[in-house]
């Protein structure tokens, strides 16, 4: 399998730009940003770290269903922190385990303090499911011997 530093210069190919957000700024921002862009989560930095994630999921949790409102809530009071990060020498099947494990749908790269990119579960399924049919590929040419 692919490595996250792999899978993350095939992200770049297609020009994913990695959003961020502050931990002051306020949730309705986020949701913009989360909006605009179409994508479900934001990493938070701080002072050049990331800090924590906000996702729809934190939204509809921490926001939502609390009756809280997105305008005068920060971001740092619904993130979900501490982060779980990975860094980019591990593998994509390691990030599956991670992510399953810590019911995670985003998963921040992080590499000497720095974040690289983030990984959402469906990056990891689509890159997962081009391994298995690249290797059916290859068996079908191997048992047909060419």
């Amino acid at each position: 399998m692919k490595t996250v530093a792999q899978l993350l210069k095939l992200k770049a190919i297609h020009n994913q730009h990695v959003h961020t957000i502050g931990p002051d700024q306020m949730v309705l921002e986020a949701l913009r940003v989360m909006a605009e862009k179409n994508i479900g989560a934001l990493p938070v930095i701080e002072e050049g770290q990331v800090v924590g994630v906000i996702s729809e999921r934190d939204y509809a949790r921490k926001i939502v269903l609390q009756g809280r409102s997105s305008i005068g809530t920060s971001v740092r009071a619904i993130m979900s922190s501490p982060v779980v990060t990975v860094n980019s020498h591990q593998s994509i099947e390691t990030c599956m385990g991670v992510m399953t494990d810590s019911h995670l749908r985003h998963l921040p790269v992080v590499e000497d303090g720095q974040l690289l990119g983030l990984l959402s579960i469906g990056d990891l399924i689509k890159e997962a499911i081009a391994e298995q049919a690249d290797l059916i590929r290859k068996l079908e040419q191997y048992i047909r011997g060419h």
